[in-house]
């Protein structure tokens, strides 16, 4: 039996965030970890300073905004997909991998803006499409997860006021819909599979001292398929990051498996 251990981490700037996660690295030892909000182009990836802490990358870049990267130990990522099939999108938020006989799909999924925004329904759309490409993968890998930034809370058990935040983007309906829908493709959520704490969340505004004060959400997934749903040991949220100087808004989710060698 081996222990596999991935994450997901949108660091809102590598440029600014390259030491935390260099030290988070060094201390969680994650096999897998799926970044997010790069916010630099594919050729400025610091590729020197990841490998030297025995990590290999594939990188999706994209100047200023976007960008997704999907770092692994052991053994580099193949069969590389960086956009959903069908979809013209300029916008870097895909990336799919295999490591190790396992098929990663890191996501940056969009953030709508409000539900009264176009970037709402480009929000709808680009998650329509997702999920068929998420269906077409799944069939051709089993052994399959899902994991970045959802943007969207999909319960009120995942909000700190769900009455303040009904109706409103990253807790909207329609949003959640898509999210129980790639739910339903064959896919469960890590984080519930344990016993979790009380609002327990992965991301808080940088306003009104929300972490302090724990206004937050969890928009943060990782989903696993069911061949390796039923292997999944452990699913934590790494609030200590958060705390650090000039953090993310964001915090690491990881979770743990125990796989057959």
């Amino acid at each position: 039996m081996k222990t596999f251990k991935i994450a997901t981490w949108n660091v809102n700037s590598l440029r600014v965030r390259l030491s935390q996660v260099l030290q988070w690295l060094a201390t969680a030892q994650p096999d897998v970890l799926a970044l997010q909000e790069l916010k630099m182009p594919t050729e400025d990836f610091p590729l020197e300073e990841l490998t030297r802490a025995g990590y290999y990358a594939v990188v999706s870049g994209q100047k200023t905004y976007n960008g997704v990267a999907i770092l692994s130990r052991e053994v580099p990522g193949t069969d590389i997909i960086t956009d959903i099939p069908g979809l013209d999108d300029h916008q870097r938020r895909v990336l799919a991998v295999t490591v190790g006989g396992i098929r990663v799909v890191n996501l940056y999924v969009p953030n709508g803006e409000s539900v009264t925004s176009s970037k709402y329904q480009y929000k709808l759309n680009w998650l329509s499409q997702l999920k068929h490409f998420l269906a077409a993968e799944l069939s051709q890998h089993p052994n399959m997860i899902i994991l970045g930034d959802f943007n969207i809370a999909p319960e009120a058990v995942d909000v700190h006021d769900p009455s303040m935040w009904e109706g409103r983007v990253l807790f909207s309906e329609l949003e959640r819909a898509e999210y129980r829908g790639m739910l339903q493709l064959g896919f469960t959520d890590c984080f519930r599979l344990c016993d979790q704490a009380e609002k327990s969340f992965s991301w808080w505004d940088y306003r009104l001292n929300a972490f302090k004060r724990n206004m937050g959400l969890r928009i943060d997934h990782i989903l696993a398929s069911a061949s390796l749903a039923k292997h999944c040991q452990h699913c934590v949220i790494d609030k200590a990051p958060r705390a650090w100087e000039r953090p993310s808004d964001h915090t690491p989710v990881m979770a743990e498996f125990v796989l057959e060698a």
